[in-house]
């Protein structure tokens, strides 16, 4: 219809047109308008049929377009009738479950109802039963009283102690058993790591003492470094604190001094006058004090080279200074430095044997007897293990390593493997032959020391230290002592030994208990 209004005013127009035309050329008029009405009608029956067509064409489009819609819509119908029909039959399966499950649930609860009345009936029967047996056993222990003469608590502690006692001996013989399992793989591979540490450590034996000789070209220098009225001598002895004596040794002079590093200074100085050979009071003084601040540098120079040697690092410049100092300290007569030395090596070896950090074990191996060069008087008086511990905490050494520290002489308590690692190291290095020097009267009193825990026992008869206190030979009495009780004193008194004494290396404890039956025949 659009289509037609429109050719509608296009004749119209035309019309117009043409109208106008006629008004300007009236001879034309007539004609034109004939032959637009012809045309006009033409167009006309042209645009009916297109409308026509285009009509037709939408009717068809829409009728496919609904016909489209409807299959889709009978398509969700048909999902939608499946969908309720699945979920009518899982409703129709799950009433018919539970169902069941009632039905079956109604047995059950009539079967556990016919097993709980059963249950009364056991119970009650069973606490008639023991009604009856509790009389009884009054019965019997009031039969038995009469016939032992014992009232149940006297027999019940009768029984109490012979069963202490077989349980006490039976626990001991459990330890005994054990112990021995222990030591067979234990110390087997114990021996094998201590054994295999040793030798990869060799050291030489050194033995310092509290006197240094110097030697001098001949008797002359003596005069001269004696003085006038002993001038020479006097300011030397009071510059270095060390007791110089001349005496009629040839061609030497005796320095003695408990502290190594005054003698070392006294040493040097000595050197220096009698090299340079002007010896008098002001220039004794001036020696002694650039051999003082000689020393000093060299302690610090030596502790540098002991942590390089070891591959220690980052250890607190007072801690360096320290390690230098142990130079010129010794214990039991063993240079302290040394010791250190070779408990550091020891303490990385069997660290890398058992595994643990070698680094850390060398580094508490080196300080544990720092504690041993004090800086002050005060000092002193603390025991070395706990001072050289402080000292570490001091200068921010690890936890582990304070705790070897103090604890290598069991005065603190261990809280890492690598405390009883520097323990042993500490006693490998110091028990080995050769390496310290006792006093005689220590070790006599050390000796005493362990035949008297022996005698402590009863049933002892005589007590033997033998092996320089590595063997204690106890004799008991056979009368009074059995062989199991026998096993059990060896056991208790290396117990005692290892709580109430310090010693190096170990001690081994040996019961003889002998039984002889003598007759004579006459």
């Amino acid at each position: 219809m659009d289509v037609t209004m429109i050719i509608i005013g296009l004749v119209v127009g035309l019309a117009i047109g043409f109208g106008v035309a006629k008004f300007l050329e009236k001879g034309k008029a007539s004609k034109t308008i004939a032959d637009a009405k012809k045309e006009a009608s033409k167009v006309l029956q042209e645009a009916q049929k297109e409308g026509e067509s285009i009509k037709k064409d939408k009717i068809l489009q829409a009728k496919e377009k609904f016909l489209e819609l409807k299959a889709e819509h009978e398509k969700v119908i048909i999902g939608k009738d499946k969908k309720i029909n699945d979920a009518e039959k899982r409703t129709r399966d799950k009433e018919s479950q539970v169902s069941s499950e009632l039905s079956r649930n109604k047995q059950l609860n009539s079967q556990l109802e016919g097993k709980i009345k059963d249950l009364e009936h056991r119970k009650d029967f069973f606490e008639k039963k023991q009604t009856e047996l509790e009389k009884l056993h009054k019965s019997q222990i009031q039969q038995l009283e009469v016939i032992s003469g014992l009232s149940a608590d006297e027999a019940k502690n009768q029984l109490v102690e012979s069963l202490r006692e077989t349980a006490k001996s039976d626990a001991m013989a459990y330890i005994q058993t054990t112990v021995e399992e222990a030591k067979l793989t234990a110390q087997q591979e114990a021996r094998k790591i201590v054994i295999n540490t040793i030798q990869r450590i060799g050291t030489e034996e050194a033995v310092e003492n509290c006197v240094s000789v110097f030697n001098i070209e001949s008797d002359d220098v003596k005069g001269r470094i004696i003085g006038r009225e002993g001038r020479n001598i006097r300011a030397l002895e009071s510059a270095t604190g060390v007791e110089i004596i001349v005496d009629d040794t040839p061609e030497a002079i005796i320095l003695s001094c408990f502290d190594s590093v005054r003698r070392e200074v006294a040493r040097l100085s000595l050197h220096k006058l009698v090299t340079d050979g002007r010896i008098h009071p002001a220039r004794i003084e001036e020696i002694v004090k650039k051999t003082e601040k000689q020393i000093e540098a060299e302690i610090v120079e030596i502790g540098k080279r002991t942590v390089i040697d070891l591959g220690i690092h980052g250890l607190h410049p007072e801690l360096v200074r320290a390690v230098g100092r142990m130079k010129y300290r010794s214990s039991y007569g063993q240079n302290l430095l040394q010791h250190s030395r070779e408990v550091a090596k020891l303490c990385g070896v069997m660290a890398s044997e058992l595994g643990i950090n070698p680094k850390l074990a060398k580094r508490a191996g080196l300080l544990h007897d720092i504690g041993k060069v004090p800086n002050t008087e005060s000092e002193v008086e603390t025991p070395h293990a706990i001072l050289g511990m402080q000292w570490a905490e001091k200068f921010g050494e690890k936890e582990e390593v304070c705790n070897a520290i103090g604890a290598h002489h069991d005065e603190v308590e261990m809280k890492t493997l690598i405390a009883p690692i520097v323990q042993v190291c500490d006693a490998i290095s110091g028990a080995r032959p050769g390496a310290r020097r006792q006093v005689l009267d220590s070790y006599i009193q050390r000796l005493k020391d362990l035949e008297d825990i022996a005698f402590g026992f009863g049933g002892v008869q005589k007590a033997y230290a033998i092996q320089a206190g590595r063997e204690l030979r106890v004799i008991v009495e056979s009368e009074k002592v059995s062989d199991e009780k026998a096993a059990q004193l060896s056991f208790e008194i290396s117990q005692k030994i290892q709580t109430d004494m310090t010693y190096p290396g170990q001690v081994k404890i040996t019961v003889i208990r002998e039984t002889r039956a003598v007759n004579v025949a006459k």
